[in-house]
């Protein structure tokens, strides 16, 4: 669940000055055991897997200040020589004050800064549902090699309800708080491990303060949600291609009430394989509105004329519904934008172009439809 955190350490032009700081920068005075006198600390960030020392100071009589200014809040890491782990926080212009913990930076506490508060209920449900994790896994191990089916999945249902559960509590606490950029951080990272979907990240990445999505955290999650994607959930990015007969063919001139993207070529032989299941399915389920579009990825450098065997599979394969081609084998566009890596690969959309199912073959694929469908 930290991945995006540690990604979200990003630059800031902060500057480090010895003189006394203008009130309206950030202020943080910290104090830890006098054991540490004499020690570092340090404020940093990382580029391209570089660390980078933003700030710094010396513990003297177990207390140490760090001034200067930021443009927007970020987060960053503090730590400290000789003292285990590091504290993530979100650096603000404020004054706030940290009795570090001498044996683990991650247990200190911060005092005076609302995004950090946030940041911190956020870390500590992430670290519970670690050692939850590690709990759960080693029994459901132990009731793997007792062969106990039943209990196995009656703790896999025990640990997802956990992992929701604390997952809608984050979520709900983003929406509380449309005015800290940790908010973002967090809900972009309940983003990429798939516990929200685009359009739902997106409707509250929207009611955000113009602060938090102007904030480097806040872009980058903005850039994350625009990017295109096609997990289940998502809507189908459109694309257009030459028909066999040259004439360009569109996702959106043929979209019916499920609509089948399906990926596959001539010289593929599982392809081959699946395609008269395929060709059961369309003739049984066309009438009730099923639409499919075969996407070509024909042009490999061996085939002398690509185009001529992929019309020849299309006749001798009786695949009488739309297809598309570029003929560019893996570096066809719309191979590219669906994130292609193998065929055959399918796409299930629903009535409004959604995703709903990738991948399906065989009696998984007619089930699939005949759900949509009856």
């Amino acid at each position: 669940m930290l991945r995006l955190f540690t990604v979200l350490f990003i630059s800031l032009s902060i500057v480090s000055c010895k003189k006394e700081q203008p009130t309206d920068g950030y202020l943080i005075n910290g104090t830890i055991d006098a054991s540490v006198n004499n020690r570092k600390i340090k404020i940093i960030k990382f580029e391209n897997n570089n660390e980078i020392i933003i700030d710094s100071a010396t513990f003297q009589n177990g207390k140490a200040t760090l001034k200067g200014k930021i443009d927007t809040p970020n987060l960053y890491q503090i730590t400290i020589d000789g003292v285990y782990g590091s504290l993530p926080i979100v650096l603000e212009n404020k004054k706030m004050s940290i009795s570090f913990n001498k044996n683990n930076l991650l247990k200190s506490t911060v005092e005076g800064s609302e995004e950090n508060n946030l940041l911190k209920i956020y870390y500590d449900d992430s670290e519970m549902l670690k050692t939850k994790n590690a709990y759960y896994g080693k029994q459901i191990m132990t009731a793997r090699e007792n062969k106990d089916t039943l209990k196995m999945n009656e703790l896999k249902s025990e640990f997802i309800k956990i992992r929701d559960d604390i997952n809608a509590k984050h979520i709900e606490l983003v929406k509380n708080n449309p005015n800290l950029v940790t908010s973002a951080a967090i809900l972009g990272n309940i983003y990429i491990v798939k516990g929200i979907s685009k359009e739902e990240a997106r409707n509250i990445f929207d009611t955000f303060s113009q602060e938090v999505t102007s904030s480097d955290i806040g872009v980058i999650i903005n850039e994350k949600l625009t990017e295109v994607t096609t997990d289940v959930g998502n809507i189908a990015p459109g694309f257009s291609a030459p028909n066999p007969e040259g004439k360009l063919l569109s996702l959106e001139d043929i979209k019916g009430k499920v609509t089948i993207i399906d990926f596959w070529a001539a010289w593929c032989g599982p392809c081959r394989k699946e395609n008269p299941n395929v060709v059961k399915v369309y003739e049984k389920y066309h009438d009730k509105g099923l639409e499919i579009i075969g996407v070509s990825l024909d042009g490999t450098p061996s085939q002398k004329d690509a185009k001529a065997a992929w019309v020849e599979a299309i006749e001798k394969d009786k695949l009488t519904w739309h297809q598309v081609s570029n003929l560019a084998f893996f570096n066809d566009p719309i191979a590219k934008l669906y994130n292609i890596q193998a065929i055959p690969a399918t796409f299930i959309l629903d009535s409004e172009g959604k995703i709903v199912a990738k991948n399906l073959r065989g009696e998984a694929l007619e089930a699939k439809i005949a759900e949509l469908l009856n």
